[in-house]
């Protein structure tokens, strides 16, 4: 009994180093989300422009698109924005959650950089980004075309996410419409 006291210190220490080493494996940008293969949950976001109509969680059917959570605060999203605004050039339909900001704000940071969306709803709450499960911004969600959520990127989207995860995702989900 005293030897299997012993070396339950080393036995502890061991299986410890094999939870870290299996952790150290893993990506950790990729954050599993509940919300894949389901319905965009349920909104209807005032606008951010003035003007403007907002933007409803049905507005996120009939194409493929990207659902883009922004806000004027975040650094990361400035990093992020010129890429969008290639995307929108290129004719990717991208609709725009401010998320926790106000619209004001949301509104003059896209009159300075640029609007890469068709659509922009401010979530001053953060309710809506609570319920698609959004941890922070940026973040973008792919949807079909019949409003279910297909993917979730956390992070600045890329021209390497682009080219290989978010792009070839789009283009599968285009050729199944």
């Amino acid at each position: 009994m005293k030897r299997l006291v012993a070396f339950a210190p080393v036995v502890a220490f061991v299986l410890l180093l094999a939870g870290f080493a299996v952790g150290l494996g893993r990506d950790p940008s990729l954050l599993p989300s509940m919300m894949i293969g389901k319905p965009v949950p349920t909104f209807d976001l005032p606008a951010v422009r003035a003007g403007d109509a907002g933007l409803k969680s049905a507005q996120l059917s009939g194409e493929p698109m990207l659902l883009n959570a922004f806000a004027s605060w975040c650094v990361a999203c400035e990093v992020e924005h010129p890429m969008l605004m290639r995307l929108k050039a290129e004719g990717v339909p991208i609709q725009g959650l401010d998320w926790k900001d106000e619209a004001a704000d949301g509104a003059q940071w896209l009159l300075e950089n640029g609007d890469p969306y068709q659509k922009a709803g401010n979530d001053v709450t953060g309710r809506a980004g609570i319920d698609l499960g959004v941890s922070a911004v940026p973040e973008t969600f792919v949807t079909d075309r019949r409003g279910n959520i297909r993917y979730r990127h956390v992070g600045a989207i890329t021209p390497e996410v682009w080219s290989k995860t978010l792009g070839p995702l789009m283009a599968r989900l285009k050729a199944e419409s």
